[in-house]
């Protein structure tokens, strides 16, 4: 749900009004897990899902997902996972969402600011007074989400349930220690940037072509993807997408779906194109050989997503 929402200064974020026909299309499609952040739009991505969700399903039936750590209000007490900040975003995201509670509650990421014991105390509040049923983690090194669980079990408090990290075709440094333990512990991993936000979708060329308002104005993709070895697993995807007669981005889904771990990818949909490709893209099924040849030109990468 980060590319809805009413008055954002992304250029690529749709309103609601251009965003209801894709979520009715999800509905029907049988989608029911919607995640979103307090900071997405300035909170605007909060309301649009209270909005459109309930117009298709009951809050029972839905599955909402949203974060906490960014920056919200200015000054130091509008950000983090001190015990003040989570309680106060809690608050304001589900004013936004127009609910009573959600079903995921994340960090959005690592705070170093704050001793873990005190952010997973905040979290276990928030799931005792009823405003949160589960919690998840986002972007961090493995060794961070251990010590939080190890916090979390040593003090009797609850553990998170899932893992939102970076992970994809293109970054798959996520395989090396965080999937493993993920497995090894029963985290549900649901990764963000599943299409390496466009690159795996062909919005971007080596030449330097930007096919889409989003690929001509998203910086962090640039931040992201910028090596020609990115290019070539982009590439490598068409050309196994052009054989199968699907498009590159049910192919890089697919991918993800047949991985260790893997529950659900989180796609961002402006288009309805994109649910279409994604829910076709749930039931393609790659032979070993594809597999095999869509991870071959893969290149180690540095650490990136974690701030």
């Amino acid at each position: 749900m980060m590319g809805i929402g009413n008055g954002s200064d992304r250029a690529w974020v749709i309103s609601e009004d251009e965003a209801e026909p894709i979520i009715r299309a999800a509905v029907e499609g049988g989608v029911t897990f919607f995640d979103t952040a307090d900071t997405y739009s300035a909170g605007a991505s909060e309301i649009a899902t209270g909005r459109l969700v309930s117009k298709f399903l009951t809050r029972e039936e839905a599955v909402i997902a949203t974060k906490v750590f960014m920056p919200m209000t200015p000054g130091e007490n509008g950000r983090g996972l001190n015990k003040k900040h989570v309680f106060a975003a809690i608050d304001a995201s589900l004013s936004r969402l127009g609910m009573d509670y959600v079903d995921l509650y994340q960090i959005h990421r690592w705070d170093y600011r704050t001793p873990i014991e005190e952010t997973m105390e905040a979290l276990h509040a928030v799931l005792a007074s009823g405003k949160a049923r589960y919690i998840g983690a986002s972007s961090m090194f493995a060794w961070q989400f251990a010590k939080a669980q190890f916090a979390a079990e040593r003090h009797g408090l609850t553990k998170f349930i899932s893992m939102q990290n970076h992970y994809n075709l293109i970054y798959r440094e996520e395989e090396r220690e965080m999937i493993p333990q993920c497995v090894d512990q029963g985290v549900g991993v649901i990764p963000w940037s599943p299409l390496a936000r466009g690159l795996l979708a062909g919005t971007r060329t080596r030449d330097g072509a930007r096919l889409t308002t989003r690929a001509g104005s998203d910086s962090f993709a640039e931040h992201l993807y910028n090596h020609d070895s990115d290019f070539n697993v982009a590439e490598r995807a068409c050309e196994v997408a052009k054989e199968r007669g699907v498009s590159s981005a049910q192919v890089a889904l697919a991918w993800l779906l047949h991985k260790p771990g893997v529950t659900a990818p989180i796609v961002g949909s402006t288009k309805l194109h994109h649910i279409k490709e994604a829910l076709e893209g749930e039931k393609l099924k790659l032979s070993d050989e594809e597999i095999k040849r869509l991870e071959e030109p893969y290149v180690p990468h540095p650490v990136l997503g974690h701030s």
